[in-house]
């Protein structure tokens, strides 16, 4: 049996939608003053990006807890180059994972965020059908001089 989803985006005014998750969750969508929106929510495109970077977010923290790891701080950022004709998909996306810890295992984080990109996260497996998603990382000692 498949795992199924739903959801609804309603017009609210002008551009802007309000969107609703099957789990109940609601958050508002809107196009940018220039495409005649009002700038009152995420735009659609970014919350593919988004929801990539809360998909491998929730993968690498949950393997990282598993390997014991001492994680104080953790950001995913994601840069995502769309095409410059319609439909304008994403061509390419770098995430970008900064882990903060103590005494961290140089060989822990590279392998919780290889897992996450190769086998678990759902969005980076739909995204890299049409895209290059490409993975980094960096390790911060917390209390060191720049975390």
């Amino acid at each position: 049996m498949a795992n199924t989803m739903t959801a609804s985006a309603t017009l609210v005014g002008g551009m802007a939608f309000l969107g609703k998750a099957g789990s109940g969750h609601e958050l508002t969508l809107d196009a940018a003053t220039e495409a005649g929106g009002e700038n009152r929510g995420f735009r659609p495109m970014e919350l593919l990006i988004l929801g990539l970077a809360g998909c491998t977010g929730m993968d690498v923290i949950s393997i990282l807890r598993k390997m014991r790891q001492d994680v104080t701080g953790y950001e995913v950022r994601v840069t995502g180059e769309r095409a410059t004709e319609h439909p304008k998909v994403f061509t390419h996306a770098v995430v970008e994972h900064v882990v903060t810890g103590r005494d961290l295992s140089p060989e822990s984080v590279p392998r919780a965020v290889e897992l996450s990109a190769t086998r678990y996260c759902s969005a980076s497996a739909m995204l890299d059908k049409a895209a290059q998603v490409e993975h980094t990382y960096r390790i911060l000692e917390e209390g060191a001089a720049g975390s």
